[in-house]
């Protein structure tokens, strides 16, 4: 079993930075793949950013390329998303999750193929 516990978040104005983090506990993060989704009112939970298992491949949506990132810190079972340039739109509650379909360099895109998810954190962008 995985728990996932989310830090970070907040409110911040447009153009500002946000870094939000992805603490594992009950297993070791480096088995597992994650993402990073989100869901603002009304409308179903995107994909915004995932990671493989080996750590050597990221996705990222489309309309976010360049202004966020993800990476891994292994020693503290811990994933980040570090969100830059932020927008208005980009309001929304932010989902980490975890998950082991797939081969070691697999980037898992849907939210189908997690099977661990954190608590979920408030972004809100103000403009």
């Amino acid at each position: 079993q995985v728990q996932l516990v989310q830090s970070g978040g907040g409110e911040v104005q447009a153009g500002g930075s946000l870094r939000l983090s992805c603490a594992a506990s009950g297993r070791t993060f480096s088995y597992l793949a994650v993402g990073w989704f989100r869901q603002a009112p009304g409308k179903e939970r995107e994909f915004v950013a995932a990671i493989s298992r080996d750590r050597g491949s990221t996705r990222y949506a489309d309309s976010l390329k360049g202004r966020f990132i993800i990476s891994s810190d292994n020693a503290k079972n811990t994933v980040y998303l570090q969100m830059n340039s932020l927008k208005p739109e980009d309001t929304a509650h932010y989902y980490c999750a975890a998950g082991s379909a797939g081969t070691t360099y697999f980037v898992l895109l849907n939210v189908a193929e997690y099977d661990y998810w954190g608590q979920g954190t408030q972004v809100t962008v103000s403009s």
